[in-house]
């Protein structure tokens, strides 16, 4: 963090330099925005949009880095400014249609972007914008198809008007490659690279596409001619980092050395912005990405006292969770749940926010955050099976065999321990001391192991003895005794025996189910031989069993000793 704040103070000498020195030109602006320098070109525009007042230009791009740092309505107050300078202004149009986008109101972006294409005329650039915007809103680091789907629309739309703009082919790859259709990704980079041999942009988008292919060689090939070309072009080693991050999960062989890399070319990213509050928030998305999750929490601590920017206690929401610091978890997460937009407010922070409240005992609070979280994005279904844990731990066993079906159902990811655990939640959900016991407890349970003892490629001993179990329940009276139990335990020995257990808990088991063969062949079968047989047994395996020694008590002389 000293290195962080050294370079933060040089960066910061050097945005006021830069500022005088280069505020005439709106390709220098340009330029600036595209390396992600949003401090120094958002100064440059300000400068522009007073020493060129009369052009429109100025004043989307300026909107449109106020946008890119998340702050909407700058944006739109901009936009708005360059359509008072121009009302034929189909760039600022197509602006606020994107600002809408990100406030997720989507009839007044359409009227915005209809607008934009009235008045585009054969000009591409609006389209370049109208496509990116759809792009902005990514949910759990996704475009939805259907935002991917009218990116590529109104792009292709752009497209047809001048193949030869490079910058709406890229952003028509980016669109593609959202949805992982790779080869029409990869064409569109191509043909943006054709035009514009000296397109870094280009050339890092290709490496980005080889990334998610994991084809980090060529990859990392890109990223190095993105920077042969301009060896200030940050944006090639924030790309080239998280790059890194992505092979060190996928081959833990290379994780340590990739790791220090990506540390490496994150810090020259940053030393090559304005190390502005917006590269920093940019670094806080990298820790995000790299699951560094003690390096955010400081982070985002030490930004949070200087700058009024909400996203950063989304920030500490998340690492104090990982960091297991629940209170300042719920503190961070309730300034952001109660002063965000809502708008802006996404399933993981609920989600998050849910595990902390549970982790500090608040389990009705967190169940509520948890359940929210599913509301506002169904592929979160993994919520119902901490929401069964929370209740389990509660012993409240029937809502937890609830959430444990619920989560079967609406998961891809369940497993057959989870289907054990909703037949375990049932079977103690069941209460035989209440005059009126919920029977059909019982037979959710039974349903759930025996969907387990199906399933499994081999035999479970604990499968077999819970399905006896709630078959005793039902075959308590021993003078109509049925033998629902008798084949569960008779499997459960069969699978013990094979290899004699060592720990108190499996003797036990094993006595019991003895000692249910016992009772059964002495009052069901009248099979005296038989039932001492196995009260023999369960006496062996379990000396302390209870039915073993009331039935040599009973039987008295030398049985009984």
């Amino acid at each position: 963090m000293k290195m962080i704040s050294k370079i933060s103070k040089l960066a910061l000498a050097l945005s006021f330099f830069g500022s005088s020195v280069f505020a005439q030109s709106l390709d220098d602006a340009k330029k600036a925005i595209d390396a992600e320098q949003y401090q120094k070109a958002k100064s440059m525009l300000k400068n522009l949009t007073v020493t060129q007042s009369s052009k429109d230009e100025n004043f989307f791009y300026l909107g449109w880095v106020y946008l890119l740092q998340d702050y909407s309505d700058s944006a739109k107050t901009v936009f708005n400014k360059g359509i008072a300078v121009n009302p034929k202004s189909a760039l600022n149009y197509a602006g606020l249609g994107a600002a809408a986008l990100v406030d997720k109101d989507r009839a007044t972006a359409t009227n915005n972007f209809n607008q934009a294409v009235s008045l585009a005329g054969k000009n591409s650039k609006p389209y370049v914008y109208m496509g990116e915007a759809y792009l902005l809103n990514p949910v759990n680091d996704k475009v939805s198809a259907a935002d991917a789907n009218a990116a590529i629309a109104i792009l292709n739309k752009g497209k047809a008007i001048n193949p030869k703009d490079a910058e709406l082919l890229i952003a028509l790859g980016d669109a593609y490659r959202s949805q992982l259709k790779s080869n029409e990704a990869y064409e569109n980079y191509a043909a943006a690279t054709a035009l514009d041999p000296k397109s870094a942009h280009a050339k890092v988008a290709t490496g980005v596409l080889w990334k998610f292919a994991n084809n980090f060689e060529d990859s990392e090939k890109q990223f190095k001619e993105a920077l042969a070309v301009d060896p200030n072009y940050g944006p090639a080693y924030r790309e080239w980092a998280e790059t890194d991050v992505r092979w060190a999960l996928t081959d833990p062989k290379m994780a340590s050395v990739k790791v220090k890399e990506a540390t490496d070319n994150y810090r020259k990213f940053l030393s090559l912005t304005d190390m502005s509050e917006d590269s920093r928030l940019r670094y806080a998305d990298f820790l995000v990405y790299a699951g560094d999750w003690k390096t955010l929490q400081t982070e985002a601590t030490a930004l949070s006292k200087t700058s009024k920017n909400l996203k950063l206690y989304r920030y500490l929401l998340y690492s104090s969770v990982e960091n297991k610091d629940y209170p300042a978890a719920i503190t961070a997460g309730n300034t952001w749940l109660t002063k965000a937009d809502p708008k802006r407010v996404i399933a993981r922070d609920y989600l998050y926010m849910g595990r902390a409240q549970i982790a500090s005992g608040q389990d009705s609070l967190g169940i509520a955050a948890l359940r929210k979280a599913y509301d506002l994005d169904t592929t979160q279904a993994d919520v119902y099976s901490e929401i069964a844990k929370s209740f389990y731990a509660q012993k409240k066993y029937e809502k937890a065999g609830d959430a444990y079906h619920e989560y079967l159902q609406k998961s891809n990811k369940g497993t057959l321990n989870d289907y054990f655990r909703e037949g375990f939640s049932y079977y103690f959900a069941y209460d035989p001391a209440k005059p009126n016991a919920d029977t059909t407890l019982l037979t959710k349970a039974d349903s759930a192991f025996s969907y387990v003892q199906q399933k499994a490629s081999k035999p479970i001993g604990d499968v077999s003895l819970y399905r006896a179990r709630v078959a005793e329940y039902k075959d308590k009276d021993r003078n109509n005794i049925k033998g629902l139990a008798k084949p569960y335990y008779e499997q459960y020995i069969s699978i013990m025996t094979a290899n004699p257990p060592t720990d108190d808990r499996s003797k036990r088991a094993l006595g019991e189910a003895y000692s249910y063969l016992g009772t059964y062949y002495e009052y069901k079968e009248k099979d005296e031989a038989k039932a001492a047989e196995n009260f023999t047994k369960a006496r062996e395996v379990d000396p302390a069993n209870k039915q073993a020694a009331s039935y040599f008590q009973r039987k008295g002389g030398a049985k009984g000793k």
